[in-house]
Formats: structure tokens, C-alpha cells, sequence
């Protein structure tokens, strides 16, 4: 590891927020300074143009502030459009932390009883009556898949500026891959019945009640609930490839909306992946539910002890309550990935280190987690110095 990113190591995590990866009043004059960010940003660039990725948008939290939020590439390839830090994008997935964060709110106002039958919220639902909310939360319920099916994704493709409702959704999900509880199976027809049953529960429209709760409070104002909520900032087109190789021409899957990618896809998932954000939004986000901001102490515990209780079953990725865990380097993370046509994202937050990455790419081709631990060996490549210094000049 070079000198250059062991500087930047040593003054990243003592920068105020900044609109972008800019050291701010005299430390913008230390040559070394601007040296160790020019070369982090190449790396960043290469990295991007290595894997093909027409924009991504990364954001660093330390503590609680914003210490680096950047947009590399395009977010609209044919218009030349170029991604910004107000940019935001598809998140996939990592809307489940969000749906998951909102039923365990709701749990801790003893308005939903994590270990009740979900179908005593949703009675007309024709769920299993052994499957409990915590085994939708936690991917125990054994039901199928809806989108592991290539029917879903010719009928989604054939008609992207379709709105589907939940029960044509519902139409595609197939026998349940074990009796619940006896297994693990990562499905987002569980999370598509958790919105239900948060609308049931709240009164509300999904998008409503996320926004209330949470989006609101803690100040996510590039944040929203797509397809109903209309966007809040610049957004992206997402693409996918004609073919594997690097010269591959990037297809645009917009339908002319601003949904993102297009607006079958996104109504099909609910609650299982259409929320949209900003990269430091979902930075910050993770930050305040990992540390007990959004849920207290105890509610965020229980969260985060699912990992435990799922271990037996051996999930791809260790899983809790909407929350995935496992090392990098060597150091614990939490967070969740998202993948969504023409979309992939991922955010980790550190708790050893007080630190929050978020990385959001509007392709479905390759796997952002990579450039989040390309970030993680830089910030944390010298930790005596990086986390100890308290004069970088």
C-alpha cells in the first residue's frame, strides 16, 4: 500500500460532510493530501471502467458525518448524463433493511407479534398458517421465489410500463421449498408479504407508511417508495449487456418513466425491492439502523441476533432479520446487497470502526461488493494511523 492512500487512510475519517471527495479548507493545500485523493479517485475510475459499469455512486460515513459522497460515470449513456452525488439509483434488495426495519417498529409498538401466524394480519392471504412473521423476516418460510422463474421475467420484459398488481405477482410463486421452519431460503416473496402486512397493520400505503416512519424522521429526503412516490432528486437509467465482453453495447431498460429500471419490475417487487435512493442516503441509513437510531438497543439486537438463530441452516450468506453479516478482512460488517434488473448495489457498515459504505451501480452485470472492499483495504489499510490521527497535517 502506497504512501498516497495511507494519507487518505489517515485523513478521511476526520473530514466534515462534503458534497464530494474533497478535503475542505487548508488540508485542499497539503500536496500529499490532494495526491492520496487524486489516486483513490483513479482507482475508483478504473475500477468502474474494469467491470464495465456505466455510473456508481459511493458514499463513506464515519460517525455521523458524511465524509465522502461521489458519482463516477454516466447515469444516462445516451444523453452523456453524468452521475453526481445527488444522483440516485435503484437500491434492489437493500429495500428489504427498510421493509425489515418498519415490521420490527411496528414490534416493538406491540402492534405485530413477530411469532404469530403472518396470516392473522393477512387472513385472506392463504398463507400457511405456521409460517410467523420472524420466518418472513428471516427467509425461514420456506415459500417460493417469484422472481427465480424465466415466466416472470419474459412477462415483466414484454411489457415494462406495465403496473403489477401484488396478486399477478403472487401468480408466479411456485410450491414452498420446505415446511416452514425447518430451512432457509433466501425469497422475495417473503418481503412482498411483509409490505402487505405493514399496510394491513399501519393503515397506510406502503410507500406512505415508509416514508412517515422513517424516511421522514431521519432526514432521508433523497429516499422513496418507487411507483408511487415520485423522485426526489436526479435518478439513472439502468442497463444491462448484449454480451460478456467489456466492448458489450450497454442495453437501456428505461421505459420512458422515471421508475427505475422500468415500471413492471418495480411494482412486481414491492415490498421486496422498490425503493430508490442516493447513495449517502443509504449510507446514512445504514449507519442510524446498525447503531440503534431507528430501533433503540433492544429492537436492533434482536435484529442482528436472527444471524444466530438462521446458522443452522447454513444460508449462502449468514442472515438475520433483514440483515446480512459477515468479515471482511477480517473485520464484522452488517448490511445488505440489492440486485435489480439493470441495477446492483451494497452497503456494509463496520461497527468496530464506526464507519458506513454504500456503493450504488446502475448495471446487473457485476458485483459492487468488490469496490466496497477495495475501499476497505484503502480507508483501512494503516489502522494505527487511520484511526488514531488527530492532526493529518
Amino acid at each position: 500500500m502506497n504512501a498516497a492512500f495511507r494519507l487518505w487512510a489517515a485523513v478521511a475519517v476526520t473530514l466534515t460532510a462534503a458534497p464530494a471527495f474533497t478535503a475542505p479548507g487548508p488540508l485542499a493545500e497539503v500536496p500529499e493530501v490532494a495526491a492520496a485523493i487524486s489516486v483513490l479517485e483513479a482507482w475508483v475510475e478504473a475500477t468502474r471502467a474494469a467491470k464495465e459499469e456505466p455510473g456508481l455512486s459511493i458514499a463513506i460515513v464515519h460517525d455521523q458525518d458524511v465524509v465522502w459522497a461521489k458519482g463516477y460515470g454516466l447515469a444516462d449513456v445516451a444523453r452523456k448524463v453524468e452521475v453526481t452525488p445527488d444522483t440516485a439509483f435503484a437500491v434492489g434488495s437493500v429495500s428489504k433493511t427498510y421493509i425489515a426495519a418498519l415490521i420490527l417498529s411496528l414490534a416493538r409498538e406491540r402492534l405485530v407479534d413477530l411469532d404469530a401466524p403472518a396470516a392473522r394480519y393477512l387472513p385472506e392471504s392463504g398463507l400457511d398458517p405456521r409460517i410467523t412473521v420472524r420466518m418472513l423476516l428471516d427467509h425461514t418460510s420456506g415459500l417460493d421465489d417469484f422472481f427465480l422463474h424465466a415466466s416472470i421475467d419474459r412477462a415483466l420484459q414484454a411489457d415494462p410500463a406495465a403496473a403489477w398488481s401484488v396478486n399477478r405477482t403472487l401468480r408466479y410463486v411456485a410450491k414452498p421449498y420446505f415446511p416452514p421452519g425447518t430451512g432457509w431460503h433466501y425469497s422475495n416473496t417473503n418481503y412482498l408479504y411483509l409490505g402487505l402486512l405493514a399496510e394491513r397493520v399501519t393503515g397506510s400505503p406502503l410507500g406512505v407508511a415508509l416514508h412517515d416512519r422513517l424516511f421522514a424522521p431521519l432526514g432521508l429526503d433523497a429516499t422513496w417508495y418507487q411507483a408511487v412516490q415520485e423522485p426526489l432528486t436526479a435518478t439513472t437509467h439502468g442497463y444491462r449487456f448484449a454480451g460478456a465482453s467489456r466492448s458489450a453495447t450497454p442495453i437501456d431498460l428505461s421505459d420512458g418513466s422515471p421508475v427505475m429500471p422500468f415500471t413492471s419490475v418495480v411494482t412486481a417487487s414491492g415490498g421486496s425491492g422498490a425503493i430508490a435512493a442516493t447513495s449517502s442516503d443509504v449510507a446514512r441509513w445504514a449507519r442510524d439502523l446498525y447503531t440503534g437510531e431507528v430501533l433503540g438497543a433492544d429492537m436492533t439486537a434482536l435484529m442482528l441476533d436472527g444471524v444466530e438463530a438462521t446458522a443452522g441452516y447454513a444460508p449462502r450468506v449468514p442472515y438475520g432479520l433483514g440483515v446480512q453479516a459477515f468479515s471482511i478482512d477480517g473485520r464484522p460488517t452488517v448490511g445488505h446487497s440489492g440486485r435489480l434488473l439493470g441495477y446492483r448495489a451494497a452497503v456494509r457498515h463496520l461497527p468496530g470502526e464506526a464507519t458506513t459504505i454504500a456503493v450504488l451501480t446502475n448495471q446487473s452485470r457485476a458485483d459492487p461488493g468488490a469496490i466496497v472492499e477495495g475501499l476497505l483495504e484503502v480507508v483501512f489499510a494503516a489502522d494505527s494511523l487511520c484511526l488514531r490521527c488527530q492532526d493529518p497535517s
